[in-house]
């Protein structure tokens, strides 16, 4: 099968188109032939190691799996002999961030795993963009223990991570303000935002609301800009380390007083968060923002693109039909 593999850490060019050996399905295994998979910032950090902690991960002198690609929707082709919740022929979609293997055109996956049927409402290509950005949001919303009716400013609300929180924040009952560039104010008012500040003409730290909860999705304010802006007990949480890793620092020490806080959770996602977000999109409340589509063969051309910081919203990778 063909698939783009990575033997060494380093630049998008370290991705490279190759054939290499179609997966066996374990006994509780599936494997699902591709037909999507998205190019993201999870995927970019594990091929460039640039955070050496990854490394911890994926292996620190060299990746120990070569065919990266956390997202991916497909078709069930064959069953391990226990496997007892698909079927040949289901649509399915998941995330696999242990062995990964969407960049391909074919993945084998534990049943059990953080994969479920497809939603019927939006098309295999769209369904491949459902879980990495949703994950961390939804990850970081329940680790705020925000609740209906309480603010919340979500900074940087046109990425995979932001588009998919805005739409989470409205689902769970917060009232959103949602800092973005110009030209994507309408499309963050249309996912549910209430209020929208552009920050090419505005200063989103002059704002006179105070927020139950600030979300950094792209990691490039601070807690100390912020700071002002929290309520009391607000809390702080940033999808990066920060400025000499310092949002490490200030979760370990802000919960002591008792103040507004910073938290750093550590993203986890499971059969269950899939199947949340699959009745999520069924139920028109969340749709992940496309922002392109490339070809398998064209992946240094999207890990390129991603990089540069500005995509709206997800980079898909067209993989099957």
């Amino acid at each position: 099968m063909k698939a783009i593999v990575h033997t060494k850490y380093g630049p998008p060019e370290v991705a490279q188109i190759m054939e290499v050996d179609k997966p066996v399905p374990k006994e509780n295994e599936v494997l699902v032939k591709i037909i999507a998979s998205t190019v993201n910032r999870t995927d970019s950090g594990f091929r460039s190691a640039e955070y050496f902690i990854s490394r911890f991960w994926s292996g620190l002198l060299k990746p120990n799996h070569t065919i990266l690609g956390c997202e991916f929707s497909g078709i069930v082709e064959e069953l391990g002999k226990n496997v007892s919740t698909f079927q040949k022929g289901d649509t399915v979609f998941g995330y696999n961030d242990k062995t990964w293997g969407g960049h391909g055109e074919y993945l084998s996956i534990n049943e059990n795993e953080a994969i479920t049927h497809s939603p019927s409402n939006i098309s295999l290509h769209e369904t491949a963009a459902i879980t990495e950005g949703a994950h961390y949001a939804l990850n970081n919303i329940r680790a705020s223990k925000i609740e209906s009716g309480q603010n919340v400013l979500v900074y940087g609300a046109t990425g995979a991570i932001g588009s998919a929180a805005v739409q989470l924040l409205k689902h769970f009952g917060t009232t959103v303000t949602a800092v973005c560039n110009t030209k994507n104010v309408a499309l963050v008012k249309s996912l549910g935002a209430d209020v929208v500040i552009d920050y090419q003409t505005q200063d989103f730290t002059k704002t006179e609301t105070k927020f139950h909860f600030i979300f950094d999705a792209v990691g490039k304010s601070s807690f100390s800009q912020c700071k002002p802006l929290l309520t009391e007990k607000g809390i702080y949480i940033s999808t990066e380390l920060g400025k000499n890793a310092e949002n490490i620092f200030y979760a370990l020490f802000t919960p002591i007083s008792g103040g507004k806080r910073v938290l750093f959770p550590i993203p986890t996602i499971n059969k269950k968060d899939v199947i949340f977000l699959k009745e999520l999109v069924e139920k028109n409340e969340f749709k992940p923002v496309i922002d392109s589509y490339y070809k398998l063969e064209q992946i240094v051309e999207a890990y390129k693109y991603v990089e540069s910081g500005q995509k709206t919203g997800n980079v898909v990778i067209k993989i099957g039909e």
